[in-house]
Parts: C-alpha cells; sequence; structure tokens
C-alpha cells in the first residue's frame, strides 16, 4: 500500500503539487492524469525522492520514504519514463539487468530474470538478449524499458508517460501487454499520463490533477459519471463519454441467448468493440463467442442503453 499525505512541493512562491493525500492499494494500477504543468509528473517524482517533498510523507507498506536513503529507496522502485531510456551501448539483457546488478544478484538468477522477463513480454531470448537498442524497434524499446523497471521485482513501479512516443496501434498493444503482467505479476503501478483514453483503459483508479491539486480520485465510471469539477468533466469530454463508458463494460454483461449473423466477438471484448462492430457493418446485433464457442449475443439497443447516464 502506498500512502501519500499532505505531499506538497514548492518553486518559489508557486506550488507545484499542493498537500496531495492519496492511498494506492496493492496490485492495482492507478493512473495520474492532468495538462501540462499540472504536477503530475512532480507527484510522481516525490514518490521514488527524485523531488523532495516541502512538506508531507509518502509510505511504502507503512514506512515513509524519508527513512530511506533514496538510492536505495530507488532500486525497490520501478521507474519507467517516457522514450525508454535504455543505455544505447549495452545489450538489451544488460539493460534489463541494471538494477539486479547493482544489487549483487548472482549471475544465474539475473539470467533467468532477463530470459523470464523477455519471455512475458512474447520477445524470445535467444533472439533478443544480445542485441542493442538501436536494432530494436520503438514498441519493443518500450517494452524493454518497462521490463528493465520490473527486473528486480520492485514493490512499486512508477511510470511517467511510458508510452507517449509511441504511435497508436503499438501503444494499445503496449497498454494490453501492460495491463496484462500486472494482472500476473500482481504489481502495484502508478503511471502518469495526459491521456484520459489511456486513464480509462489502463487504471483501477484515476487521479486528476489541476494546479498541483487532486481534484478527484475515483475508478474510471465514476470519473465519467460523475466528474467532480467542470475541469474533470472537460477532460472526460462530452462527446467521448458515453463511448468511454462503454469501454469499460465487457460485452459479456449484457449478451444474451440466441444466434445473430455476422462475425463473431469475444465475450471479454468491450461494449464499444461490439458498437464498432455493429456501425462498421451495419447490423443490428452481432454474435458473441468464448473461447470459440458460440455463447449469444448482444443487440445495439442494449449498447445504447448502456452508454446512457445521469450527468
Amino acid at each position: 500500500m502506498i500512502e501519500i499525505d499532505g505531499l506538497t512541493k514548492t518553486y518559489g512562491d508557486t506550488r507545484a503539487v499542493d498537500a496531495v493525500t492519496m492511498t494506492v492499494e496493492t496490485g492495482t494500477i492507478t493512473v495520474i492524469v492532468g495538462t501540462s504543468g499540472s504536477g503530475k509528473t512532480t507527484l510522481l517524482r516525490m514518490v521514488n525522492r527524485l523531488e523532495e517533498p516541502a512538506s508531507g510523507e509518502v509510505r511504502i507498506n507503512g514506512t515513509s520514504t524519508l527513512s530511506v536513503q533514496p538510492h536505495l529507496l530507488r532500486r525497490r522502485i520501478g521507474y519507467a519514463i517516457q522514450g525508454h531510456g535504455l543505455f544505447p551501448h549495452h545489450t538489451v539483457a544488460r539493460n534489463i539487468a541494471a538494477v539486479p546488478m547493482l544489487l549483487n544478484w548472482p549471475h544465474d538468477k539475473i539470467a533467468a530474470r532477463v530470459d523470464e522477463l523477455l519471455e512475458l513480454f512474447s520477445m524470445d531470448p535467444v533472439q533478443f538478449r544480445d542485441r542493442y537498442p538501436a536494432d530494436l524497434s520503438g514498441g519493443q524499446q518500450q517494452r524493454v524499458g518497462v521490463a528493465r523497471a520490473l527486473a528486480s521485482r520492485p514493490d512499486l513501479m512508477l511510470m511517467d508517460e511510458p508510452f507517449g512516443a509511441l504511435d497508436p496501434i503499438i501503444r494499445a498493444r503496449a497498454q494490453d501487454d501492460l495491463r496484462r503482467i500486472q494482472q500476473k505479476l500482481g504489481s502495484t503501478i502508478m503511471l502518469v499520463t495526459h491521456d484520459m483514453e489511456e486513464a480509462i483503459r489502463l487504471a483501477d483508479k484515476i487521479a486528476v490533477m489541476d494546479a498541483g491539486r487532486l481534484v478527484q480520485y475515483a475508478p474510471p465510471a465514476e470519473i465519467i459519471t460523475h466528474p467532480a469539477t467542470d475541469f474533470v468533466a472537460d477532460m472526460v469530454g462530452d462527446v467521448e463519454r458515453p463511448l468511454r463508458l462503454l469501454s469499460l463494460i465487457p460485452v459479456s454483461q449484457v449478451v444474451v441467448d440466441g444466434p445473430a449473423e455476422g462475425a463473431a466477438i469475444a465475450s471479454d471484448a468491450s461494449l464499444r468493440d461490439a458498437l464498432s462492430a455493429c456501425l462498421w457493418t451495419g447490423r443490428t446485433a452481432v454474435p458473441v463467442e468464448r473461447d470459440g464457442v458460440p455463447i449469444g449475443h448482444v443487440t445495439l439497443d442494449a449498447i445504447r442503453a448502456c452508454a446512457e447516464f445521469q450527468p
């Protein structure tokens, strides 16, 4: 559990972060979202003491970060940034092994961890471990950057705009990778982004920052349906709000018995995916399958009903 208690950062007369208090539960993804200059990156950097607070405290599993020397603290916290920050003259394996080497892990344990993480990110160790960053695509470099942050099995992983430099298709795949791996490993992740779409896609809870203040901290559905301020409502967007709500609801929640025409979608797809299938093909219903077996269908009317909310 990460407890942030009254955390404040000042630069002269400016409060970059203003008395932020929030709790991040173990094994969850918390996404901090806001516009440029809202204080989101400064807040994240105070968690691992890359920035020192003017006042307030961060506690990780009950222990104040102020009681731990910064360099030792950072070895326990994974950190991934936009553009990955890989060492260009080190191989993929050595990049991933950076923190375990500082922690004096045995060589065989480091090698096993490198291969384990490469396999987790669908990168064949034999093919990739001896390559250099320049030999990788942008998406592969980003995967290695995240693998490096996970290498020492940290209590917490901090991510600052990790997918911002990727094109939309690779970015969506990287987000899916992160969610899958987080669920498999049970990692606790705090991630900064300016993109509300990314926040809704990834987060268990979203923290919205505005002018250094935490203006709302809630699950994505609550952020969408009950924005606490006009600023939060603007971040969500009036036009996009129904679609973003549909992206949170799995098809399995509204599937009904009976067949339907056309290509099927998976039961764990979102209603936003189902809506796209209906509109693209002109259908009023889409068949649904689980593990390749038909289980029913979802109707356009049911999708529209789920998109309705009380603003």
